[in-house]
């Protein structure tokens, strides 16, 4: 089977990242991205579920408190009265 080169411009930390993981795999580079592209092609899509980071209900309520001027403590004047709130008992 004849080979062909692609290029590929990624993050410089993404890569060593990738490849780091990819050798504790067993592999290289080169055969992740060829797994990869025979996934997608046999499947005729992206091969994993792609989807945005929705925050969770706890993260919601409190991106709601924030707006809504609720449950905040503050403002501090000093890093010893944030600490003394933060380990006061409710």
């Amino acid at each position: 089977m004849a080979t062909t080169n692609l290029n590929v411009r990624v993050d410089e930390n993404l890569k060593k990242s990738a490849e780091e993981l990819f050798n504790e795999l067993g592999m290289n580079m080169s055969t992740a991205i060829n797994i990869y592209l025979k996934q997608a092609v046999r499947k005729q899509a992206i091969p994993f579920e792609l989807k945005a980071d929705v925050p969770n209900d706890e993260t919601l309520a409190a991106i709601r408190d924030v707006r809504e001027g609720k449950n905040l403590l503050g403002p501090f004047n000093t890093v010893e009265e944030l600490m003394e709130a933060l380990n006061a008992e409710d």
